[in-house]
């Protein structure tokens, strides 16, 4: 029987998020199944209703982090969606932790989206399938998503009131959520089968490798590499360095669902650097490094900053020297200044977090960190590349983390498949530290 949380804010969504809960009811009738719904009220105001398991009231006495000193309502607008976010949050926490949820999902315009997408974000684990129906779907969704496997459908009406046509996407809405909670009902009870088959025996090893176009000819290669050398042992995780790809791949870490790491593409800290559009958070890098996992560290398309079409390139960036990657991407070639920034980003972390320094190492491919930075490419500059390398290792001197000089560039079918056979070296050293 799945079982879904139904998140809304039944003060100003009342009769759509009900008619929601109706249409999952509906959905496991005509499917012959039964439901599990627990709906929640994460409102502004107080409602009542025989179908919300938990009131807002009870959300809020129970839930609440800080004993609030204003009722919601009367506090600011985004003051109250962060305050019911958290109480809603810690609810969703709480049932995880004592039953079985098999999917979650909500309504909203702005305010809601950012609430609901809030919950799921901060207390369900990648997997648990997550659908928002929201009148912003069709925006600028990266906040809302973020390293997160949310599902967003866009409502095109306003969630106000009742039509067909909102009428239709709320049913559409009911019939995805039965169907994504189904099988995710499903996958539980094959993987519970297979940890007891496994009981005794072991598990293929979970590496996280992070990607992006200009070094795909690297990781297309190692995982090549690794699936044809341990095809019992690997199950290879690819992860798209824009931003919300470096966070994943970490958040998968934190839950336990990765053994290792081959952080290829660190691109990510040259758009927080110089404020690119693909950036990742201060805390990249962090993680891995203080969980202990086999973890190497390179610095492919280290390179470059993502900016989008080249209208969009700030000012003070015009005169560098700029590459239209396609029409919705212009790449910014870093400087000696920012390959500095870029080491010592890097360094930092490795030497703050690395709990387990045997753990982790840092290659550098001084033959081109990318795709287009080898010689005769258009991002091709040796003094910027060798002003980042030397100080990586000056800032790692002294430290136990080994600093790999490679003389190949990344996408080296030879630097490849070195630093795949040895991480899986780390990963059985690992193995032998922890049995």
């Amino acid at each position: 029987m799945p079982h879904i949380v139904l998140l809304g804010t039944l003060d100003t969504k009342h009769s759509e998020t009900l008619y929601l809960h109706d249409q999952l009811h509906q959905t496991a009738l005509r499917l012959s199944q039964p439901i599990q719904i627990t709906v929640i009220d994460c409102g502004c105001r107080p409602t009542t209703d025989d179908a919300i398991t938990i009131t807002q009231p009870e959300l809020i006495s129970k839930y609440a982090p800080i004993t609030p000193k204003n009722e919601p309502w009367e506090l600011p607008r985004g003051e109250a969606i962060k305050f019911l976010s958290d109480c809603a949050t810690r609810a969703v926490a709480e049932l995880l932790s004592t039953t079985e949820i098999h999917g979650i999902v909500g309504t909203g315009g702005s305010g809601g989206t950012s609430l609901i997408s809030s919950v799921m974000r901060d207390a369900a684990p990648i997997g648990l399938p997550k659908l928002i129906v929201s009148t912003v779907a069709s925006g600028n969704t990266g906040p809302v998503v973020g390293e997160c496997d949310i599902t967003l459908m866009y409502s095109v009406v306003d969630i106000a009131g009742s039509n067909r046509l909102l009428r239709d996407v709320l049913e559409n809405a009911a019939g995805s959520i039965f169907g994504m909670a189904s099988a995710y009902q499903h996958r539980l009870v094959q993987r519970r089968q297979e940890d007891t088959q496994l009981q005794g025996g072991k598990r293929k090893t979970r590496i996280g490798i992070t990607m992006f176009g200009v070094t795909t000819p690297c990781v297309d290669q190692i995982r090549s590499h690794l699936e044809s050398k341990y095809p019992d042992a690997v199950e290879i995780y690819v992860f798209h360095a824009t931003g919300h790809g470096g966070k994943a791949m970490e958040r998968l870490v934190e839950e336990g669902q990765l053994d290792a790491i081959l952080d290829i593409t660190t691109t990510e800290i040259c758009d927080l650097i110089a404020g690119g559009e693909m950036s990742c958070e201060e805390d990249r890098l962090e993680t891995g490094l203080r969980l202990g996992i086999p973890n190497i560290i390179s610095v492919g398309a280290t390179d470059m900053v993502n900016f989008g079409p080249m209208g969009t390139v700030p000012p003070k960036y015009k005169e560098r020297r700029l590459f239209v990657h396609n029409p919705s991407v212009t790449l910014m070639r870093t400087n000696s200044e920012e390959g500095s920034k870029i080491a010592s980003f890097i360094a930092d972390k490795v030497k703050r977090f690395a709990s387990d320094p045997e753990m982790v190492e840092v290659w550098v491919p001084r033959a081109g960190v990318s795709s287009i930075s080898t010689k005769g490419k258009v991002f091709e500059d040796g003094y910027a590349d060798e002003i980042l390398f030397g100080a990586l290792v000056a800032g790692l001197d002294k430290t136990e983390v080994d600093v790999v000089m490679d003389t190949r560039d990344v996408n080296d079918t030879g630097f490849a498949v070195d630093i795949a056979d040895r991480l899986m070296e780390l990963v059985e050293k690992h193995a032998q530290k922890t049995s």
